[in-house]
């Protein structure tokens, strides 16, 4: 294995490029597809490489349940520095458990606490939930069926061609089920901190592909435009208003896209030099971590398997 199993740890560095160049040139649905692939594939491989290290690094430690010939030289020869980088793998690959599940477990009660919200109210046949509120808000709740919920107070602040604009912004996100993204990019970014250029990115990628969808749904961009400033406005004035389901990127470039023209779909051929260094360094990133991972692992099994007595 040698040196080639620290690789997957520092190849989400490329993430920073990767996610400037998709969020800039790149539609904003292919920008999501794309960046939460690359994001959870560079993830797991380096939760994988961490494995890797902690196996190799603690089977010579007193008191592991690890079998004898796991311990061998030839075995710890595999690993540069096995021992010190295999403890200290220990703590991390631990951190990145707890980190993970912390984040599923605020994911889970976040939609809990917002599915109580809307039980109190009467059955009602459209998905869109509107609640008595003082204060303006609206996001998309996930499940089956998802709602889209909205307060009062944000339907005020609306005209009515506004009002249908959110609305199927926040229902765009239930449709393309954007809460997915979502999540796995933000485990991908507690497994590896090196991610998080790309969590970044996928919430305002998602925002934007939901701007896209209700724009391409109402047929008036200017309308969104004016529902996205506005809503974030009045928003602003109630931070605590907002539920962290609602993930709201940088409005100002929201609103300019908007009043843009389309941008374009297409993946290829590529519609520019950006779009081609894009997908060129997202592609080399991943496929460089994938396999030093895969090395690693198919080495790392067949030394295992000749070092274990049968």
């Amino acid at each position: 294995m040698g040196v080639f199993v620290y690789l997957p740890l520092v190849l989400p560095l490329t993430a920073l490029p990767i996610a400037r160049l998709a969020e800039q040139h790149l539609h904003p649905r292919s920008a999501t597809r794309l960046l939460a692939a690359v994001g959870t594939t560079l993830a797991l491989c380096s939760t994988v490489c961490l494995a890797l290290l902690m196996v190799v690094g603690t089977a010579q430690l007193p008191g592991n349940p690890l079998p004898d010939g796991w311990s061998d030289p030839e075995v710890r020869a595999a690993v540069p520095y096995e021992e010190k980088a295999g403890i200290v793998a220990i703590g991390v690959l631990a951190a990145v458990v707890v980190a993970c599940g912390a984040a599923v477990h605020h994911h889970v009660r976040q939609r809990v606490r917002a599915a109580r919200a809307l039980r109190s109210l009467p059955e009602q046949p459209s998905a869109l939930a509107v609640l008595p509120d003082p204060e303006p808000y609206a996001y998309a709740l996930p499940g089956s069926p998802g709602r889209v919920v909205v307060s009062t107070a944000m339907m005020e602040c609306l005209t009515a061609r506004e009002r249908r604009a959110l609305v199927a912004h926040e229902r765009a996100h239930l449709t393309a089920r954007h809460h997915r993204y979502l999540l796995a990019t933000q485990l991908a970014a507690r497994a590896n901190p090196f991610l998080l250029p790309l969590r970044t990115a996928v919430a305002y990628s998602t925002e934007r592909w939901a701007d896209e969808a209700a724009a391409q749904e109402t047929g008036d961009r200017r309308a969104l435009a004016g529902a996205v400033g506005k809503a974030a406005l009045f928003a602003h004035r109630s931070p605590d208003a907002l539920p962290a389901l609602a993930a709201v990127g940088p409005i100002p470039r929201r609103v300019a896209a908007l009043l843009d023209p389309v941008p374009p779909t297409r993946l290829w051929p590529p519609s520019s030099a950006h779009v081609a260094l894009a997908g060129l360094v997202a592609t080399a990133g991943t496929t460089v971590s994938a396999l030093s991972s895969l090395n690693a692992t198919v080495t790392l099994v067949r030394i295992l398997h000749a070092a274990t007595p049968l």
